[in-house]
This record gives C-alpha cells, structure tokens and sequence, in this order.
C-alpha cells in the first residue's frame, strides 16, 4: 500500500495491516479521526464504526459528524447503538462495551502516549511482564505517533475534533495519571518520559514472546509439569491458561502454583471462577457451588 497523498510522513509511522479491508473504531476525537484519515490515504476499502454510549446529549451530533467526516473520505459508515448507564466502573464498563459490539480486526487510534498511560496504569495495578508489554501494534497503527501528531493530522485535513469532556474528569484514573502523573514524572525526569514508557514495553514485549513460546509446551493443568518446570515459565503456561476469560493478576497466578504443589486444596480467580486439585491434575470451575466440589486425592 502507498500513500497517495502528503500523509506520507505519519503513514511511515505507522503499522497498518497490508490487505484487507480497514475497519476504524471512530469516536469523533483527535486519534480516532486521525486513524481514519491516513487509513483512506493508503486503502480504497476502508470502514468507520462509531459506537454511540448514549451517555451523553451530544452523543447523536457526533455520530452525525463522524458519519460526514467518512462522507468526506469516501469511506464506509456504521454506527452501532449501545446502552450503558452511569455508574461506578463505567470506563472499564463501556470500553467492554465496546469491544464486545466490535469486529475483531477493528483498528484503534491509540497513540504512544496511550502506550505509556497504559504501562502505567498496569504496573500501578500490580501487573508482571504483561504489563510492562502494553498493547500490541497489531490492532493500533499509530502507536508510534503521539498525540499532538494526531491532532496536526486533524488540522491539516480540515477537521476539527470532537471534544469529550469526560477526558478530563478526575473520577477516571486514566485522566488522572494523563493530567497529574506522566507530566509530574516529566517534570522531575527533566524529560518527556512517554518514550521511555513505550520503549519498556517494546522490549517487555519480546521478552514476553519468547517466554510465551517457551511456555506453550507445558500443560498448564498437569501438576508434575508445573512443578517440574522453571518457576517463571509455569507462570506463563498458568496465564496462558487462564487468560481468554479473566487474566489472572500476579497474585492469582502463585495462589494457583500453591494449588499445583499441593499447599492448598483450591483457590477462587477472577470471574467467579475457582481451581481446584484432584488426581494430578488442576480443574477450572466455571462458578462455586457445591457442586464444583471435587474430593482431594493424593498423587
């Protein structure tokens, strides 16, 4: 793919997927409508999803707006309709949302400093490798722009972006480590300390493969190979294990290798989830009852 215009100097930035069709998660803000805007520069197929909160007046207007934004770029329109009412959780809350109502090759307009609030974010939560890793660039093209590119994408276009005031409310943690934290950090670093972040999780992120890989031949629910295998490498096959419903934080991981090398009989996980240990082998049970209660025997 070529640019065909004079975005060439962020499209070599980016990481966009070589064919198919390039379908654009598009709220209407300075990142999103950036994604979308260099995405038809490189791509005659190519698709923005608006997905409307209902959490907000405005919110009709600025699907209207993304709608002619696409109109502009000869790109195709959805907007998807979802219900969500305020509450506690509800960044964590729409943002499931919104990925569960999403295709699962849709593109995101996260920048580098999206990646350095979310390394962050992580390792305030008590995170591993996993969060030293941040996200992968497949999936977000423009996690080597930051967030003023964006926004100089949006001016050059003739666009102007869609403000949502709820990036700056302190009720959401993000906010407060964007608004509060990475620039308190840069000012005592003396530096800007995004590109640190992203450079950490760059170099995680290759650690974190090659112990995937190394992980991926241990049976994470066979006891012997558990207990058998170097301690950070039953880690990883225990994550791998447990991570397509509720990654397990670290925590939960030792709870369950305490489980595999018989110190406990079981332990709960996230989701209302709870392993347990019978006959050399670790069972995961989908919720707790009586009747997930399975009789310990020696191995």
């Amino acid at each position: 793919m070529k640019p065909r215009s004079n975005f060439h100097d962020y499209i070599d930035q980016c990481a966009f997927p070589s064919k198919g069709e390039l379908i654009c998660a598009v709220s209407g803000g300075a990142d999103s409508a950036a994604l979308l805007i260099l995405a038809s520069e490189i791509s005659s197929t190519v698709k923005a999803i608006h997905v409307n909160h209902g959490l907000r007046q405005e919110v009709s207007e600025e699907a209207k707006k993304v709608e002619m934004l696409a109109d502009k770029l000869s790109v195709g329109f959805e907007e998807i309709k979802i219900e969500l009412v305020d509450g506690p959780n509800l960044e964590e809350r729409a943002r499931d949302a919104r990925y569960r109502v999403l295709p699962n090759e849709v593109l995101t307009g996260h920048t580098a400093d999206d990646q350095a609030e979310t390394v962050l974010l992580h390792l305030m939560r008590g995170g591993s490798l996993d969060a030293l890793s941040g996200m992968r660039p497949s999936g977000h093209p423009l996690l080597r722009l930051r967030r003023c590119d964006t926004e100089a994408i949006c001016n050059r276009f003739g666009y102007q972006p869609i403000f949502d005031p709820s990036n700056n409310n302190p009720r959401f943690l993000r906010n407060r480590v964007r608004h509060e934290i990475l620039p308190l950090m840069a000012d005592v670093a003396q530096r800007d300390v995004a590109p640190l972040f992203v450079r950490a999780a760059d170099l995680a992120r290759d650690d974190r493969d090659l112990l995937d890989e190394l992980a991926s031949v241990i049976d994470p629910t066979d006891v012997k190979e558990l207990n058998s295998a170097p301690v950070p490498l039953a880690r990883r096959a225990i994550r791998q294990w447990l991570r397509n419903d509720h990654p397990p934080d670290l925590a939960a991981v030792e709870r369950v290798l305490e489980v595999a090398r018989g110190n406990s009989l079981g332990t709960e996980i996230a989701g209302g989830k709870r392993i347990r240990r019978s006959k050399g082998k670790l069972h995961l049970f989908e919720r707790i009852s009586s009747e997930d209660e399975v009789s310990e025997t020696s191995d």
